[in-house]
């Protein structure tokens, strides 16, 4: 019996719907990684590379050696409008894998942002152009173009895993990464916690709240006040 295997570059994938990328744009990282578990977000080490830079979309997952960047090429020819290049570039530091002219190709072609687990240069260019790019550092070397590799697997990024179509919101906090199922759950969790957050916030800058209404209990709950006890 013969058994198939899929190609190492996998070109339709089902994606997060552009509504529901919408609405994740409207919430911090930190709201969202919150109501998803205090799961998905990336090391801190994948940073942007100017603070103001967010990014929401679809992840097209690429995986690289170190300091080769073909299967980039690869996936900006793949990749849609909309969609997040998340690259495991296995944490190289060695060499850039993009710079301002693959950011410029990205900007024309409608891609959203790049999340690289790896370096990259010309980074004043790239803050110029007000492109979304978040990356480990940054190496005036550039990649070979030589080494195969993978699209729309799954890939391993700062910690995570992330499969093709999964939902990538970032901020000025870091990156995180929703699985695409469990998207519309996170969704309408994230505005609960936001409702209750600036709830919270209204409270402590009116002076009417200013402590957690959960508190005491937890203090109890840990052994820190008796029962009955109070702070």
């Amino acid at each position: 019996m013969s058994h198939s295997t899929p190609p190492d570059v996998i070109r339709d994938i089902e994606r997060t719907s552009p509504d529901l990328v919408a609405r994740a744009a409207a919430y911090p990282s930190s709201i969202l990684a919150d109501v998803a578990g205090r799961r998905g977000a990336l090391s801190s080490r994948i940073a942007p590379l100017a603070p103001g830079m967010r990014i929401a979309g679809t992840a097209i997952t690429v995986e690289v050696r170190p300091g080769d960047n073909l299967m980039i090429h690869a996936a900006m020819a793949v990749a849609k409008p909309g969609d997040v290049l998340v690259v495991d570039g296995k944490g190289d530091e060695s060499c850039a894998l993009m710079g301002e002219i693959m950011v410029s190709q990205c900007m024309a072609l409608g891609i959203a942002g790049v999340i690289l687990y790896g370096a990259v240069r010309d980074t004043e260019a790239i803050r110029a152009l007000g492109f979304p790019m978040y990356a480990i550092g940054a190496n005036p070397n550039g990649p070979t173009k030589l080494v195969p590799g993978r699209i729309n697997w799954p890939v391993s990024v700062g910690g995570v895993t992330v499969q093709p179509g999964d939902l990538v919101v970032a901020d000025a906090d870091g990156v995180v990464v929703v699985e695409l199922g469990k998207v519309p759950a996170v969704l309408d969790a994230a505005k609960q916690k936001l409702a209750d957050e600036t709830a919270r916030i209204d409270g402590i800058r009116s002076g009417k709240q200013l402590r957690p209404t959960w508190l005491d209990g937890a203090l109890r709950k840990a052994g820190v006040l008796a029962e009955g006890e109070t702070l």
